[in-house]
């Protein structure tokens, strides 16, 4: 008798790890491509088989289980509109379903994590440990790699100049690709989960644990210095500059004038850069291959409205760019998009950048551990999709709405504001409409004189 009482509170913990054992799986995965490509049965790939025992687990009837409620988030919207482009864009133009799938298996990634920090809030510092793990997988691959002189097909001198790696010379150095198949890759993913990775080192007490997580977190930053990007690294130093501020100046500025006037600013800032860039494209070669990318991009975006279909955009650049240079993408996160599912993809991953971004904002001005540092994680990545579309590889993709989840989990799932209700003791209280369940909402209170 005494074990059949205990089954059920084993089946319950056991039912509980799935999802985050699930979650450990995909970021590891996505981090260091350990799953096989090839799939199952059907379109049952280890990723989804993974992805989708992870979510039955989550939704089990069992105490704690994930509700309807736990799932909304303020992209809900924006979500289904990307999607809906992508259809459209897909079958309107009678090209391969594999991309769309890809984006379906990714925004399912992105509910679980959301369904899982709101019915087990304890979770963050798993993630920090996971973030750890797959940073440091793909750091020391790359020291690896520097240190043992293996060619990667990748070189520059300094890091001005791209060269062919046989040119030979002693101020040839190879770029680091790690576990990715150029470096720009493996920037975008040490961007992404760095911040993250620092997080390990908040879980902890005992001062040697933390130290030794410290380490491995700056082993991770030198790994980025030998991928020779320059992108990743302006996107690393914003990340770190956002991690600073957020945590030493955000919670100085008592005053919501304040706030709204830096907010402000650097939403201007970001627009200025995107307004620089694009003036510097139109002026000539002066970014190069990107400048061309553009240039071309915009021109398959007049000539096709609905978008040229999920993983096309690279071939449509190509055929529309001068000369015989092959491009993959767009080099720009947003415009890639644009060329791929037309202006209502564009309004919708829009939309998905302004929402997770003021969020991760207001979380971390709440003093949000993981707000803070999905808001240093995400600022490094837009600010190097500016430049590039890192998340033009799945296992990128999945990295980015693996952050997009644990970033909105922290919000609340709707919009409106809360609203006064005035107490028997003329006592006046704040309270938010259908508080989430993943973190306590604080109460504003006052009193009014008599």
């Amino acid at each position: 008798m005494a074990s059949d009482r205990k089954a059920p509170a084993v089946v319950v913990k056991v039912v509980r790890f799935v999802p985050l054992g699930a979650l450990a799986v995909l970021l590891l995965d996505s981090a260091t491509d350990f799953f096989p490509d090839d799939p199952i049965a059907g379109i049952l790939t280890p990723t989804r088989l993974t992805l989708l025992l992870g979510l039955l687990a989550l939704v089990a009837p069992v105490p704690g289980r994930a509700r309807l409620r736990d799932f909304r988030t303020r992209l809900d919207l924006p979500v289904a509109l990307l999607v809906g482009a992508s259809v459209v864009a897909t079958y309107g133009g009678g090209h391969p379903t594999a991309p769309l799938r890809g984006l379906l298996t990714v925004v399912v990634t992105y509910y679980l994590v959301v369904g899982l920090r709101r019915t087990q809030p304890e979770s963050w510092r798993a993630l920090g440990l996971l973030a750890l793990a797959g940073a440091t997988a793909a750091s020391t691959s790359a020291f690896s790699q520097v240190t043992n002189a293996t060619p990667t097909g990748f070189c520059r001198t300094g890091l001005l100049t791209d060269v062919a790696c046989d040119a030979g010379g002693g101020d040839v150095l190879i770029r680091a690709t790690g576990t990715f198949a150029n470096p720009n890759l493996l920037g975008a993913c040490l961007v992404l989960l760095l911040p993250f990775a620092l997080l390990a080192a908040v879980s902890v007490d005992e001062r040697t644990a933390r130290t030794a997580i410290v380490v491995m977190v700056v082993i991770g930053y030198g790994a980025l210095v030998t991928t020779f990007s320059r992108a990743e690294y302006v996107a690393a130093a914003a990340g770190l500059l956002v991690l600073g501020v957020a945590y030493w100046l955000a919670p100085r500025l008592a005053d919501r004038a304040q706030r709204r006037l830096y907010a402000v600013v650097g939403g201007l800032g970001l627009f200025a850069a995107a307004g620089v860039i694009w003036a510097v494209s139109r002026a000539g070669d002066s970014l190069g291959v990107r400048g061309e990318a553009w240039r071309a991009a915009l021109q398959v975006a007049r000539q096709n409205p609905l978008g040229v279909g999920l993983g096309r955009s690279g071939e449509a650049i190509s055929a529309a760019a001068p000369g015989e240079r092959v491009f993959v993408h767009a080099h720009n996160l947003w415009l890639n998009w644009l060329v791929e599912t037309g202006p209502l993809g564009l309004i919708a991953v829009v939309a998905v950048t302004v929402v997770a971004w003021s969020s991760a904002g207001r979380a971390a001005r709440a003093k949000s551990v993981l707000g803070t540092f999905g808001l240093a994680s995400l600022t490094g990545f837009f600010l190097a999709g500016m430049l590039d579309d890192p998340a033009n590889l799945d296992r990128i993709n999945m990295l980015f709405w693996l952050v997009l989840g644990v970033v909105m989990a922290e919000a609340p799932g709707g919009w409106r504001r809360r609203r006064p209700v005035v107490m028997d003791d003329d006592t006046i209280v704040l309270t938010p409409v259908r508080q989430p369940r993943h973190s306590p909402q604080s109460v504003a209170a006052r009193t009014r004189p008599a």
